[in-house]
Order: C-alpha cells, then sequence, then structure tokens
C-alpha cells in the first residue's frame, strides 16, 4: 500500500468548518439569486415598500441534521450586506421541532426576494447531512462511511461538506484526485486489471489507486496490481 485512506473528519464544529475555507460561496450564490430573481422580484416590489425593515425567523420543523447556516447567511447578503444574522446553531448539529436556528433583520424587500434560493440550500445540504448521519449511526463505528461522485452537478463541494456534517467522511472530489479502475476501462482497454492498476501505480504515485472487481479472479488481479481499495461489485455476501 502506498497511502492512507482519506482521514475522517473529526466531527468538531472548527473542522467541519474547514470544508467550506477556499470556497466561492458569495458568486455562487449571487448566480443562484440571478436564476431566482431574473430581472426582478415583481411581486415583492409591487407589496413592500422600498426601505421597509422586517424581521425573520428560522425554526426547525422536523428532527435532522444541519448544514448550510453559513451559505443560508451569505445568500441574505448578497441582496442585503447589512442584515443582521444571529446564528441560533451550528452546522453538524441535530435539531428538534420548534428549535429557533437563526434570526435575521434587514431590508424587507431582501429578506423575501433571498428567502427560498437561501432555505431550498439549507434544506438540501441538511436533507443530506441527516441522511448521511443515519448511516453513521447504523454503522455504530464497526464501518467508515463514504461519499461518492453522484452529487447534484454545482454542488458537489457543499453537498460534500453536509456530508461532513452529518459525520462521513469524503471520497475523491473528482475524476483527477484518485484513479479508480471501473469495468468499463478494463472492458474498452483490451489490458488485464493488474496491468491497468500496476499502470496507474506507476503513472500516479500520489494518487489512490481504486479497483473496482466484478470477481474474485478481478480482486486478486487488483492485489496484485498494488492497488489501495477494492471495490467489490455486486458481490453477494457469503462471496
Amino acid at each position: 500500500m502506498t497511502a492512507s485512506l482519506h482521514k475522517p473528519a473529526s466531527g468538531s464544529p472548527t473542522a467541519i468548518a474547514a470544508g467550506l475555507e477556499g470556497l466561492p460561496l458569495t458568486a455562487w450564490c449571487q448566480a443562484w439569486l440571478e436564476e431566482d430573481l431574473g430581472p426582478g422580484d415583481v411581486t415583492t416590489t409591487e407589496a413592500v415598500p422600498a426601505g421597509a425593515r422586517a424581521e425573520g425567523r428560522l425554526t426547525a420543523k422536523a428532527e435532522g441534521v444541519l448544514a448550510g447556516l453559513s451559505v443560508f447567511a451569505t445568500v441574505f447578503r448578497c441582496l442585503d450586506p447589512d442584515v443582521r444574522i444571529e446564528l441560533l446553531a451550528e452546522d453538524g448539529a441535530s435539531v428538534r421541532p420548534g428549535d429557533e436556528l437563526v434570526r435575521l433583520t434587514g431590508d424587507a424587500r431582501a429578506l423575501l426576494s433571498a428567502e427560498r434560493t437561501a432555505l431550498n440550500l439549507l434544506q438540501r445540504l441538511s436533507g443530506v447531512a441527516t441522511l448521511t448521519r443515519r448511516y453513521v449511526e447504523a454503522a455504530g463505528g464497526a464501518a467508515r462511511v463514504l461519499d461518492t461522485r453522484k452529487t447534484t452537478p454545482g454542488l458537489r463541494a457543499l453537498e460534500k461538506y453536509a456530508v461532513l456534517c452529518g459525520g462521513g467522511e469524503n471520497h475523491r472530489m473528482g475524476l483527477w484526485d484518485e484513479a479508480m479502475l471501473k469495468d468499463n476501462h478494463v472492458d474498452g482497454s483490451g489490458r488485464s486489471v493488474e496491468e491497468l492498476a500496476r499502470a496507474l501505480r506507476e503513472r500516479h504515485p500520489e494518487l489512490f489507486v481504486t479497483v473496482e472487481a466484478r470477481s474474485e479472479e478481478e480482486a486478486l488481479a487488483g492485489l496484485r496490481g498494488d492497488c489501495d481499495v477494492l471495490l467489490l461489485d455486486n458481490f453477494t455476501a457469503p462471496e
């Protein structure tokens, strides 16, 4: 073996928050708002006087695990840089119905126009975190729960952050930071699993090499090729 498996998240608020470092949250949130607002929120502009102030409160309606509070806040700040936001919980926390999570005070038009985009993101990410936590708890420490590349396009970094909030671990971020040899690669190459695994190991010594094996023969070939991880594809439990 030439590498250690990806480090598990500690679960602490500090470690979880580090998952958002370096992400262009403001630019992303502005783009998502533009998708919803278009040339302008016609209903809010008609109904709410310019300059009016409003207060908002976010409360939980079901049990779950929070993820994305800073993203939620960033959406509102894009439309009202002076909005006052009080976070009453933190990402990774378990919540119950009725728990108050956020208080906001700011421009009324901005709060109404940003509300749905902010909620969509928070609900999506909290849903990922909540489901991850269920798997982590079911594993009971006997297994590690890792994520995949099967993410919503455009939301990968945030959904993988939500996995950390739920106590899971991040696997590869994309096709560039790990080599995963799958059946289609083998079938289209004309080369053996062992040959391909060894070639990947030699060409990319800094990367994890995972081999997806459809049989015991392919699994053993992956080991001979010095892979780091074997992914047993559609094996039965006895196998």
